[in-house]
């Protein structure tokens, strides 16, 4: 009998048979994802078989030295030859995966043995599936672990500046396609897609549809690969029941940042539909945010209208 992933549990607590591998892509300062695998092997679950952690050709290399913690918990280094991004660091540590589950982490969340061993054991009557935590910030707020497939009016609405004045409200997050209905809940929702800072995955159905597109370098490749899983019936799920802490976008610059997001956003447009209506839509908002900052600079407000118009076309160039 193939009991893989199968969890039990007794007096309260699961117990699982190894099921599941960490994948963390690393590039910068190795810190993060040092600590990270220290927490882990510090008192690691029975389901995790394996830490793999993949070096995306970084400026400070991963150490091969052995890391603190249970020495019977393996952590292999997978050195990529160039800098692929996110999705290329997943792939290639994917490829060095033999168990039926792979966990997906960024270096920078705090997770427990206990966290991973409820996760699995959560995510299995959804299997296949990809399945995340709720998702927090360092001062426990929630981040937003569900969102709806992106359409061109939730990318238009996040392009207005003049709307972030109003952006504690429902109504405008779910406007930007985060899915509020699945952050309220208290029990296991199936969403459009979860985020990817901690990612359960099904080996066999992202090998099937080929894995995360490396054209994306940053941002989107997850929400790529949950459409054309969800082509195969796979769903998105999110647990609220497990959080977990996520620092998020302290290692990079903020402008490399959305400069990622825009060319990633413009790929899957061209993959699923739209791009010249998207440019167009996101050349239009551009304008307003250029009328309402050019009154706002008439009125003394510390802006410099034209910069920032220069600043958004050139981004959409």
């Amino acid at each position: 009998m193939d009991t893989r992933g199968r969890s039990s549990t007794m007096e309260g607590t699961v117990f699982c048979v190894p099921s599941v591998t960490a994948v963390i892509p690393f590039y910068g300062d190795p810190g993060d994802t040092l600590r990270l695998i220290a927490q882990l092997r510090t008192d690691p679950p029975p389901c995790l078989a394996e830490i793999i952690v993949v070096d995306d050709a970084s400026p400070v290399p991963f150490p091969s030295l052995p890391v603190e913690g249970d020495p019977g918990l393996a952590v292999t280094v997978a050195r990529r030859p160039e800098n692929g991004g996110f999705g290329s660091a997943v792939n290639t540590g994917l490829d060095q995966v033999h168990t039926p589950l792979a966990l997906v982490l960024n270096s920078d969340v705090e997770i427990t043995g206990q966290d991973i061993e409820a996760l699995v054991a959560g995510a299995q009557p959804w299997q296949p599936a990809v399945v995340s935590p709720q998702v927090v910030n360092e001062d426990g707020t929630p981040q937003w672990s569900g969102r709806h497939f992106p359409t061109i009016l939730h990318q238009t609405v996040e392009w207005l500046t003049p709307l972030a004045r109003f952006r504690h409200l429902p109504q405008l997050h779910e406007a930007v396609g985060h899915d509020v209905v699945a952050a309220a809940s208290d029990h296991p929702v199936a969403v459009d897609w979860v985020m990817g800072a901690v990612m359960l995955l099904p080996l066999d159905q992202v090998q099937e549809v080929g894995g995360f597109d490396e054209d994306f370098h940053m941002n989107s490749e997850e929400v790529d690969l949950q459409r054309r899983l969800r082509e195969l019936g796979v769903p998105s799920v999110v647990i609220p029941q497990i959080r977990v802490v996520h620092a998020g976008g302290g290692s990079s610059d903020p402008a490399r940042r959305r400069r990622w997001l825009v060319d990633s956003r413009a790929h899957y447009a061209r993959k699923w539909g739209h791009p010249r209506v998207l440019k167009g839509s996101l050349l239009a908002a551009t304008g307003v945010n250029f009328a309402v900052n050019t009154v706002r600079q008439l009125r003394g407000t510390d802006v410099d209208a034209r910069a920032v118009l220069r600043q958004e076309l050139g981004l959409l160039r």
